[in-house]
Protein backbone atom coordinates (compact mmCIF):
# COMPACT_ATOMS: atom_id res chain seq x y z
CA UNK A 1 0.00 0.00 0.00
CA UNK A 2 1.86 2.70 -1.33
CA UNK A 3 -0.28 5.40 0.38
CA UNK A 4 0.54 3.97 3.96
CA UNK A 5 4.35 3.82 2.99
CA UNK A 6 4.62 7.13 1.90
CA UNK A 7 2.51 8.35 5.27
CA UNK A 8 5.34 6.40 7.43
CA UNK A 9 8.20 8.26 5.18
CA UNK A 10 6.95 11.80 5.61
CA UNK A 11 6.34 11.11 9.22
CA UNK A 12 9.72 10.10 10.06
CA UNK A 13 11.23 12.55 8.00
CA UNK A 14 9.69 15.22 9.48
CA UNK A 15 10.14 13.79 13.08
CA UNK A 16 13.11 11.99 13.69
CA UNK A 17 11.42 10.62 17.14
CA UNK A 18 8.65 9.18 15.23
CA UNK A 19 11.20 6.13 13.70
CA UNK A 20 11.79 4.98 17.20
CA UNK A 21 7.89 5.22 17.56
CA UNK A 22 7.28 3.18 14.63
CA UNK A 23 9.84 0.74 14.80
CA UNK A 24 8.48 0.10 18.58
CA UNK A 25 4.68 -0.57 17.24
CA UNK A 26 6.68 -2.95 14.42
CA UNK A 27 8.07 -4.73 17.38
CA UNK A 28 5.49 -5.34 20.23
CA UNK A 29 2.66 -6.03 17.09
CA UNK A 30 1.22 -9.01 17.54
CA UNK A 31 -0.07 -10.43 14.03
CA UNK A 32 -0.46 -6.26 13.66
CA UNK A 33 -2.46 -6.10 16.24
CA UNK A 34 -1.39 -3.35 19.38
CA UNK A 35 -3.01 -1.96 21.87
CA UNK A 36 -1.68 1.21 24.04
CA UNK A 37 -0.68 -0.55 27.29
CA UNK A 38 1.63 -2.32 25.04
CA UNK A 39 3.65 0.69 23.89
CA UNK A 40 2.85 3.43 26.68
CA UNK A 41 6.06 2.83 28.30
CA UNK A 42 8.13 3.60 25.24
CA UNK A 43 5.53 6.25 23.10
CA UNK A 44 4.07 9.35 24.51
CA UNK A 45 0.10 10.21 23.66
CA UNK A 46 0.85 12.15 21.06
CA UNK A 47 3.33 10.02 19.41
CA UNK A 48 0.48 7.11 19.43
CA UNK A 49 -2.21 9.68 18.63
CA UNK A 50 -0.09 10.74 15.11
CA UNK A 51 0.07 7.20 14.01
CA UNK A 52 -3.90 6.98 14.54
CA UNK A 53 -4.22 10.15 12.93
CA UNK A 54 -2.51 9.38 9.83
CA UNK A 55 -3.97 6.18 9.05
CA UNK A 56 -1.17 4.36 9.99
CA UNK A 57 -2.93 2.79 12.85
CA UNK A 58 -6.66 1.78 12.21
CA UNK A 59 -9.36 0.10 14.57
CA UNK A 60 -9.27 -3.33 15.10
CA UNK A 61 -10.44 -6.51 16.40
CA UNK A 62 -9.35 -5.43 20.30
CA UNK A 63 -7.44 -2.51 19.87
CA UNK A 64 -5.80 -1.15 17.06
CA UNK A 65 -4.01 -2.83 14.12
CA UNK A 66 -1.39 -1.86 11.57
CA UNK A 67 -3.22 -0.90 8.21
CA UNK A 68 -0.25 -2.20 6.49
CA UNK A 69 2.75 -4.13 8.26
CA UNK A 70 4.86 -4.73 4.86
CA UNK A 71 4.47 -1.03 3.72
CA UNK A 72 5.13 0.42 7.09
CA UNK A 73 8.55 -1.70 7.00
CA UNK A 74 8.88 -0.49 3.47
CA UNK A 75 8.54 3.43 4.38
CA UNK A 76 11.07 3.00 7.23
CA UNK A 77 13.57 1.35 5.29
CA UNK A 78 13.24 3.94 2.29
CA UNK A 79 12.98 6.92 4.69
CA UNK A 80 14.83 10.14 2.96
CA UNK A 81 16.02 12.71 5.42
CA UNK A 82 15.82 15.21 2.28
CA UNK A 83 12.25 14.82 2.29
CA UNK A 84 11.46 16.51 5.43
CA UNK A 85 11.16 19.58 4.65
CA UNK A 86 8.45 19.21 2.08
CA UNK A 87 6.89 16.59 4.99
CA UNK A 88 5.44 18.95 7.05
CA UNK A 89 3.79 21.01 4.45
CA UNK A 90 1.91 18.51 3.54
CA UNK A 91 1.18 16.84 7.00
CA UNK A 92 -1.14 19.12 8.01
CA UNK A 93 -3.50 18.14 5.07
CA UNK A 94 -3.42 14.38 5.18
CA UNK A 95 -4.09 14.85 9.05
CA UNK A 96 -7.32 16.98 8.56
CA UNK A 97 -7.96 13.79 5.46
CA UNK A 98 -7.55 11.04 7.91
CA UNK A 99 -9.10 12.40 10.95
CA UNK A 100 -11.74 13.80 9.42
CA UNK A 101 -13.06 11.02 7.62
CA UNK A 102 -13.79 9.31 11.09
CA UNK A 103 -16.08 6.73 11.23
CA UNK A 104 -18.96 7.58 9.01
CA UNK A 105 -20.81 5.33 6.85
CA UNK A 106 -22.99 6.36 3.99
CA UNK A 107 -25.84 5.12 6.02
CA UNK A 108 -24.60 7.62 8.59
CA UNK A 109 -24.58 10.63 6.00
CA UNK A 110 -28.18 9.00 4.20
CA UNK A 111 -29.77 9.44 8.04
CA UNK A 112 -28.03 13.21 8.29
CA UNK A 113 -29.79 14.32 5.61
CA UNK A 114 -33.14 12.84 6.45
CA UNK A 115 -32.79 14.12 9.66
CA UNK A 116 -32.12 17.44 8.35
CA UNK A 117 -36.15 17.03 6.40
CA UNK A 118 -37.53 15.57 9.46
CA UNK A 119 -36.72 18.91 11.26
CA UNK A 120 -39.05 20.65 8.81
CA UNK A 121 -42.03 19.02 10.63
CA UNK A 122 -41.28 21.15 13.99
CA UNK A 123 -42.37 24.71 11.25
CA UNK A 124 -44.45 22.98 8.46
CA UNK A 125 -48.05 21.70 10.03
CA UNK A 126 -48.35 19.57 6.49
CA UNK A 127 -44.99 17.57 7.11
CA UNK A 128 -46.02 17.49 11.22
CA UNK A 129 -49.72 16.08 10.14
CA UNK A 130 -47.94 13.08 7.68
CA UNK A 131 -45.70 11.92 10.57
CA UNK A 132 -47.84 12.65 12.99
CA UNK A 133 -50.23 10.02 11.36
CA UNK A 134 -48.01 7.67 10.75
CA UNK A 135 -46.18 7.37 14.27
CA UNK A 136 -50.19 6.89 15.21
CA UNK A 137 -50.06 3.64 13.84
CA UNK A 138 -47.78 2.53 16.07
CA UNK A 139 -48.40 4.52 19.15
CA UNK A 140 -52.36 5.09 19.13
CA UNK A 141 -52.75 1.89 20.58
CA UNK A 142 -50.35 2.62 23.41
CA UNK A 143 -52.45 6.09 23.97
CA UNK A 144 -55.98 3.83 23.97
CA UNK A 145 -54.53 1.84 26.89
CA UNK A 146 -52.47 3.84 28.72
CA UNK A 147 -53.26 7.55 30.16
CA UNK A 148 -51.31 10.34 28.24
CA UNK A 149 -48.78 11.38 31.51
CA UNK A 150 -47.47 7.52 31.29
CA UNK A 151 -47.32 7.07 27.28
CA UNK A 152 -44.80 10.02 27.70
CA UNK A 153 -43.01 7.58 30.22
CA UNK A 154 -42.55 5.06 28.01
CA UNK A 155 -41.60 7.26 25.10
CA UNK A 156 -39.15 8.96 27.34
CA UNK A 157 -37.38 5.33 28.59
CA UNK A 158 -37.38 4.19 25.08
CA UNK A 159 -35.79 6.78 23.54
CA UNK A 160 -32.97 7.15 26.58
CA UNK A 161 -32.52 3.50 26.37
CA UNK A 162 -31.85 3.22 22.78
CA UNK A 163 -29.88 6.59 23.07
CA UNK A 164 -27.89 5.23 25.14
CA UNK A 165 -27.20 1.84 23.25
CA UNK A 166 -26.34 4.24 19.89
CA UNK A 167 -23.56 6.38 21.99
CA UNK A 168 -22.19 3.18 23.43
CA UNK A 169 -22.12 0.97 20.27
CA UNK A 170 -21.30 3.99 17.44
CA UNK A 171 -18.83 6.12 19.84
CA UNK A 172 -15.53 5.32 19.58
CA UNK A 173 -14.24 6.13 23.53
CA UNK A 174 -10.86 4.68 23.06
CA UNK A 175 -10.12 6.90 20.25
CA UNK A 176 -12.07 9.79 22.05
CA UNK A 177 -9.45 8.96 24.51
CA UNK A 178 -6.78 9.34 22.69
CA UNK A 179 -7.54 12.74 21.48
CA UNK A 180 -7.97 13.75 24.51
CA UNK A 181 -4.47 12.16 25.54
CA UNK A 182 -3.05 13.81 23.13
CA UNK A 183 -4.13 17.20 23.33
CA UNK A 184 -2.96 16.70 27.17
CA UNK A 185 0.48 16.02 26.27
CA UNK A 186 1.13 18.82 23.66
CA UNK A 187 -0.53 21.61 26.98
CA UNK A 188 1.55 19.98 29.13
CA UNK A 189 4.95 19.82 27.29
CA UNK A 190 4.18 23.54 25.91
CA UNK A 191 3.76 24.19 29.68
CA UNK A 192 7.42 23.27 30.65
CA UNK A 193 8.92 24.82 27.75
CA UNK A 194 7.69 28.01 28.52
CA UNK A 195 8.77 27.62 32.28
CA UNK A 196 12.09 26.63 30.41
CA UNK A 197 12.58 29.33 27.66
CA UNK A 198 12.90 26.33 25.08
CA UNK A 199 11.64 28.68 22.23
CA UNK A 200 12.73 25.91 19.64
CA UNK A 201 10.92 23.29 21.35
CA UNK A 202 7.84 25.83 21.88
CA UNK A 203 7.96 26.31 18.10
CA UNK A 204 7.59 22.81 17.28
CA UNK A 205 4.46 22.35 19.85
CA UNK A 206 3.26 25.00 18.24
CA UNK A 207 3.89 22.74 14.85
CA UNK A 208 2.43 19.92 16.06
CA UNK A 209 -0.61 21.97 17.99
CA UNK A 210 -1.74 23.19 14.20
CA UNK A 211 -1.16 19.61 12.81
CA UNK A 212 -3.79 18.61 16.04
CA UNK A 213 -6.88 20.74 14.82
CA UNK A 214 -7.75 17.76 12.93
CA UNK A 215 -8.07 15.51 16.22
CA UNK A 216 -11.14 18.21 17.06
CA UNK A 217 -12.84 17.39 13.62
CA UNK A 218 -11.96 13.89 14.37
CA UNK A 219 -13.53 15.02 17.96
CA UNK A 220 -16.49 16.46 16.59
CA UNK A 221 -17.14 13.84 14.00
CA UNK A 222 -17.28 11.07 17.13
CA UNK A 223 -19.59 13.31 19.17
CA UNK A 224 -22.39 13.82 16.62
CA UNK A 225 -21.79 10.29 14.73
CA UNK A 226 -24.45 8.98 17.59
CA UNK A 227 -26.81 11.97 17.73
CA UNK A 228 -27.76 11.72 14.32
CA UNK A 229 -29.22 8.55 14.52
CA UNK A 230 -30.72 9.29 18.16
CA UNK A 231 -32.44 12.24 16.39
CA UNK A 232 -33.36 10.22 13.48
CA UNK A 233 -35.63 7.68 15.60
CA UNK A 234 -36.27 10.64 18.29
CA UNK A 235 -37.69 13.40 16.07
CA UNK A 236 -40.82 11.45 15.03
CA UNK A 237 -41.30 10.13 18.17
CA UNK A 238 -41.68 14.39 19.17
CA UNK A 239 -43.68 15.23 16.19
CA UNK A 240 -46.06 11.94 17.00
CA UNK A 241 -46.22 13.80 20.61
CA UNK A 242 -47.12 17.76 18.95
CA UNK A 243 -49.69 15.85 16.76
CA UNK A 244 -51.10 14.55 19.57
CA UNK A 245 -51.39 17.05 21.76
CA UNK A 246 -52.89 19.50 19.40
CA UNK A 247 -49.68 22.03 19.84
CA UNK A 248 -48.75 23.81 16.62
CA UNK A 249 -51.46 26.50 15.77
CA UNK A 250 -54.44 28.07 16.75
CA UNK A 251 -56.70 25.74 15.21
CA UNK A 252 -54.83 22.14 16.20
CA UNK A 253 -57.04 19.76 18.01
CA UNK A 254 -55.36 16.90 20.48
CA UNK A 255 -55.93 13.60 19.24
CA UNK A 256 -55.85 12.09 22.36
CA UNK A 257 -57.27 12.34 25.62
CA UNK A 258 -55.66 14.39 27.73
CA UNK A 259 -56.04 14.86 31.57
CA UNK A 260 -54.23 17.72 33.55
CA UNK A 261 -51.13 16.92 34.13
CA UNK A 262 -49.17 17.32 37.83
CA UNK A 263 -45.91 18.46 37.66
CA UNK A 264 -43.44 18.47 41.00
CA UNK A 265 -43.14 22.07 42.16
CA UNK A 266 -45.83 23.51 39.62
CA UNK A 267 -49.21 21.32 40.44
CA UNK A 268 -51.35 20.80 38.33
CA UNK A 269 -51.48 22.16 34.63
CA UNK A 270 -52.77 21.83 31.29
CA UNK A 271 -50.13 19.96 28.68
CA UNK A 272 -49.96 23.11 26.68
CA UNK A 273 -49.50 25.90 29.30
CA UNK A 274 -45.64 27.26 29.59
CA UNK A 275 -43.60 26.14 32.61
CA UNK A 276 -40.77 26.97 32.14
CA UNK A 277 -40.24 30.15 30.04
CA UNK A 278 -41.48 28.97 26.74
CA UNK A 279 -41.13 25.64 27.25
CA UNK A 280 -44.68 23.66 27.69
CA UNK A 281 -45.73 21.01 30.33
CA UNK A 282 -45.15 18.57 28.46
CA UNK A 283 -41.67 19.00 27.35
CA UNK A 284 -40.73 19.11 31.05
CA UNK A 285 -42.73 16.18 31.58
CA UNK A 286 -41.08 14.36 28.84
CA UNK A 287 -37.30 15.80 29.50
CA UNK A 288 -37.65 15.08 33.46
CA UNK A 289 -38.56 11.67 33.12
CA UNK A 290 -36.15 10.96 30.10
CA UNK A 291 -32.76 12.34 32.14
CA UNK A 292 -34.11 10.43 35.17
CA UNK A 293 -34.77 6.67 32.61
CA UNK A 294 -31.30 7.50 30.71
CA UNK A 295 -29.24 8.09 34.33
CA UNK A 296 -31.18 4.58 35.28
CA UNK A 297 -30.18 2.92 32.25
CA UNK A 298 -26.62 4.13 32.01
CA UNK A 299 -26.17 2.36 35.83
CA UNK A 300 -28.05 -0.66 35.41
CA UNK A 301 -26.07 -1.73 31.91
CA UNK A 302 -23.10 0.03 33.54
CA UNK A 303 -22.09 2.32 30.55
CA UNK A 304 -20.09 5.29 30.80
CA UNK A 305 -19.89 7.80 28.44
CA UNK A 306 -17.00 9.67 29.58
CA UNK A 307 -13.83 9.19 27.70
CA UNK A 308 -11.30 7.64 29.78
CA UNK A 309 -7.33 7.57 29.50
CA UNK A 310 -6.31 3.84 28.48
Amino acid sequence: MARIESKVRDLVGSDSDMRAAVETVLERADDGEVEWADVRDELTSGQWGRLIEKGILVDGDEGFRLADVTATRAGLEDDDSSSGSSSVASSSSSSSTDTGDSSWSKYDKGAAVVTVGLFLGYSVAQVRNVIGGVMDVFLGPLAELLPFYAVVMVLALATGLYSTLLQANLMDMEKMSVYQERMKDIQKRQKKAREEGNDAELEKIQEEQMEAMGDQMGMFKEQFRPMVWIMFLTIPVFLWMYWAIGVGGANAQPHVTLEPLVLPMVGQVEWTTGVIGPMQAWIVWYFLCSMGFTQIIRKGLNIDMTPSAS
